[in-house]
């Protein structure tokens, strides 16, 4: 499984983005997708994870200003980030895999950088 992901940026606090991450190649083998971050010297956190049947689960940080969502056909998965504050610039990794055996999944795709100036 290969995931190609897209979408980051610079944007001042208050504002917001939206992260794409396309799946493709054994897409089969995966019924979950989702996003990670990491910021400089911290550890790789949870941001949100959806399933193919659309439940959701979120990082406690992001919830209420970030919205994961999923196109099926596209093999897609969305995370728009609202309120975006300056403890939200990472490096956020797109990740996918099946969500029988807990988390995180195993495929990952490159990360993007998210930047929110003060």
């Amino acid at each position: 499984v290969q995931l190609q992901a897209s979408g980051g940026g610079l944007v001042q606090a208050g504002g917001s983005l939206r992260l794409s991450c396309a799946a493709s190649g054994s897409i089969f083998s995966i019924n979950a997708m989702g996003w990670y971050r990491q910021a400089s010297g911290k550890q790789r956190e949870l941001v949100a994870v959806i399933t193919s049947s659309g439940s959701t689960n979120y990082g406690d940080s992001v919830k209420g200003r970030f919205t994961i969502s999923r196109d099926g056909a596209k093999s897609t998965v969305y995370l728009q980030m609202n309120s975006l504050k300056p403890d939200d610039t990472a490096v956020y990794y797109c990740n996918a895999g099946r969500n029988d055996y807990g988390l995180p999944f195993p495929y990952w795709g490159q990360g993007t950088q998210v930047t929110v100036s003060s």
